[in-house]
């Protein structure tokens, strides 16, 4: 396995997981509708920590772009692989929500909400704030990145060790930060989904809301820099 099919295979898992379990709380008919926010916060745990330990040894398990450019920025990856990587997780993702798509497709069709439906593709804000939602997934993803650094202070590859404390870590900022805007933290994990939302047949489907897109994307981003200067300045 190459680590561009790794980081695809990975993040896809990682969407299959972690969407599924949404899809399961909010959809209607579902065995786990109305599970709660643990159910969510805990499907998202085992999704990353899945997706970490089986990519870890190929390709460092990034699964995410804000952590590949992070590390890049940091100078503990190349930048000449930021692109492929990059693509690879997009890919993976909405191959993932293509899976959770036909896995869930009847009970997408019996919903009558049409945010409910978002939801089990892409993230969106509780109080819908643009200036105050960047900030809330630019911050996150800070802590989030100081958190990988830590996990793993050098080098690319994040062994399979490292798969608990980092699905530990997203379930702490899912408890702790994820209220105000569902903490993205990731833009592939919340575009490549949003994308295939708008594409895939959906009965009483909504618009996707590209005009809140930007910002599980850009600001994932931004708290990824953020983070690695913050590490490279104070805390290396």
């Amino acid at each position: 396995m190459t680590p561009f099919i790794a980081e695809l295979f990975g993040t896809c898992i990682v969407i299959v997981i972690g969407n599924g379990v949404v899809a399961n709380v909010v959809l209607p008919k579902t065995k786990g509708n109305n599970g709660g926010l643990i159910s969510i916060v805990l499907g998202w745990m085992i999704a990353v920590f899945v997706g970490v330990y089986m990519t870890s040894s190929i390709s460092g398990a990034h699964l995410n772009p804000a952590v590949t450019i992070a590390l890049a920025t940091a100078g503990k990856f190349s930048w000449s692989l930021v692109p492929s990587y990059i693509l690879a997780q997009l890919l993976g993702a909405m191959i993932g929500a293509l899976i959770v798509w036909v896995i869930y497709h009847p009970h997408l069709n019996e919903s009558e909400s049409a945010s409910d439906q978002l939801a089990c593709f892409s993230t969106g804000p509780s109080i819908r704030n643009l200036k105050h939602n960047l900030l809330v997934e630019t911050l996150a993803t800070c802590v989030f990145l100081l958190g990988i650094f830590f996990i793993k202070p050098a080098g690319i590859e994040m062994g399979a060790m490292s798969a608990f404390p980092v699905a530990i870590l997203v379930a702490g900022i899912g408890f702790g930060l994820g209220g105000p805007t569902g903490w993205a933290l990731n833009p592939a994990r919340d575009l490549g989904p949003r994308i295939m939302h708008f594409i895939l047949p959906m009965k009483g489907k909504g618009p996707s809301d590209w005009g809140y897109a930007f910002i599980p994307v850009v600001g994932p981003i931004i708290g990824g820099i953020l983070a690695a200067f913050i590490y490279l300045q104070f805390l290396q």
